[in-house]
């Protein structure tokens, strides 16, 4: 368990940048590589991520705790925590549709994604496999996903550069991208230094 307010600050700093979720782990790769156009709807679909991501930690580790360790059906986590994550995703879509109707429209297919997210079920699953408590939990799981976001802004604002330089033929699309995103993953390598 961990309780001193360091111990908070590191897995803040690991899971955000020295082990990003989508740069480190490789997860989440289908909305980071679709919804990186534009900074405007990446920053949309991070904060999405970071909505999902802290609440369905918050939720997932307080079902783990005192509903499927008591009642000794652990082997049920998954199940249950994709449960969750599809609902909350729900919520979040109907949110955005009521309320932001732009960015709901902006983020289209890649929303719904989010339930099939493998960072937010990673994070879920993480949290158990590290015996984190629910507070710890849910500090790894924002933590994830500032991480995602400072990813998914960046390689956009990126994106929107390369639209105006000259790009050999058999670079231009998904090539360039997929360049760009491992130059950034070799970039945050940096961090490791960190802690």
């Amino acid at each position: 368990m961990f309780d001193s307010v360091k111990d908070l600050l590191v897995i803040l700093v690991s899971s955000s940048l020295v082990s990003n979720v989508v740069l480190s782990q490789f997860f989440g790769l289908c909305p980071f590589l679709g919804v990186s156009k534009k900074t405007s709807t990446a920053t949309g679909m991070g904060a999405a991520v970071v909505f999902v991501i802290t609440l369905s930690s918050a939720v997932t580790g307080a079902i783990y705790t005192y509903v499927l360790e008591p009642l000794n059906l652990t082997y049920l986590q998954t199940i249950v925590f994709i449960l969750i994550i599809a609902a909350l995703v729900q919520f979040v879509e109907m949110f955005l549709k009521k309320f932001m109707p732009s960015l709901y429209e902006a983020l289209g297919v890649y929303l719904p994604l989010i339930t099939t997210n493998c960072a937010v079920l990673g994070v879920a699953i993480t949290n158990v496999q590290k015996e984190y408590g629910v507070l710890t939990g849910v500090v790894n799981g924002f933590a994830t996903a500032v991480g995602f976001m400072i990813a998914i802004v960046i390689l956009a604002g990126l994106r929107e550069k390369m639209e105006y330089n000259d790009v050999p033929e058999s670079f231009k699309g998904m090539p360039i991208v997929l360049l760009t995103a491992g130059l950034m993953a070799i970039a945050f390598c940096g961090f490791s230094g960190l802690l």
